[in-house]
């Protein structure tokens, strides 16, 4: 019984943002799990990499190659991917960016490109596959969030204020959505070591991340598989618009 709640197999899920870091191990855990991925980048190279390390692993995995701030790309490749390879089940919003500096001193355009790929693109893509859920009256949607959907250090802003809004838009996507059986929820990682995040970058950060967080360490990004497989399972069919927080008990504490 417990194995049914949490079998994936047969599922196809589209991961944005998935050619590296924390969306490309996303993609492999649910992979493992039995799903047929479909991963979205924007640059070919990085996203053909992906996909052939996981193909190589012996998981069913596709490339979709589009910008996630561009409807008209993402409205084109999602009807593409339903059409050649199947109904989207499971949608992973993870694509973003940060830029880091003082608020006082950031220009327009980086304010605008912050928000755009990292909030606007999460209502522009789940609004393109939420049309086949609606229809067929299921769907999982994961939101990734952060630490910064509820809390700000400085030089954030712009980040903070994208990752608020993800977490507000998971939950309206979970209230205007919930009636067609479909959950929409969040993931909110603490700080976690990928490719743009190593404590080799600033010992004195990576020394007060493991003082700050309860359990001592940093983040692996293996330890988000486990609650994205509960989120893309029957598992959490009466769970909807909640954002877990993954950070080592990092928001618990003062």
């Amino acid at each position: 019984m417990t194995d049914k709640l949490f079998d994936l197999s047969g599922r196809i899920a589209l991961i944005t943002g998935a050619s590296q870091g924390l969306g490309f191990t996303i993609a492999r855990g649910l992979g493992q799990g039995g799903v047929t991925l479909v991963l979205n980048g924007r640059n070919a190279e990085k996203l053909e990499k992906a996909v052939s390390t996981l193909s190589n692993e012996g998981l069913t995995v596709h490339a979709c190659l589009f910008d996630v701030r561009d409807a008209n790309q993402i409205q084109r490749k999602i009807a593409e991917v339903e059409r050649e390879i199947g109904p989207i089940d499971i949608l992973v919003n993870n694509a973003g960016i940060q830029r880091i500096g003082p608020l006082e001193m950031t220009e327009e355009s980086v304010w605008k490109d912050v928000i755009e790929s990292n909030l606007t693109s999460v209502f522009l893509t789940t609004q393109q596959v939420v049309q086949g859920m609606i229809q067929r009256k299921s769907g999982k949607i994961i939101n990734i969030c952060s630490l910064t959907s509820e809390r700000c250090r400085p030089t954030l802003g712009p980040y903070a204020a994208s990752k608020g809004g993800v977490k507000m838009l998971t939950k309206a996507m979970a209230v205007d959505w919930a009636k067609y059986n479909i959950q929409v929820n969040g993931i909110g990682p603490g700080y976690f070591i990928t490719a743009m995040m190593t404590p080799a970058k600033d010992p004195n950060f990576h020394d007060w991340v493991r003082s700050r967080t309860p359990m001592g360490r940093w983040g692996d990004p293996s330890d988000l598989v486990g609650v994205a497989v509960f989120l893309a399972s029957r598992a959490s069919d009466f769970v909807t618009g909640q954002i877990i927080n993954v950070d080592g008990g990092f928001s618990a504490s003062l």
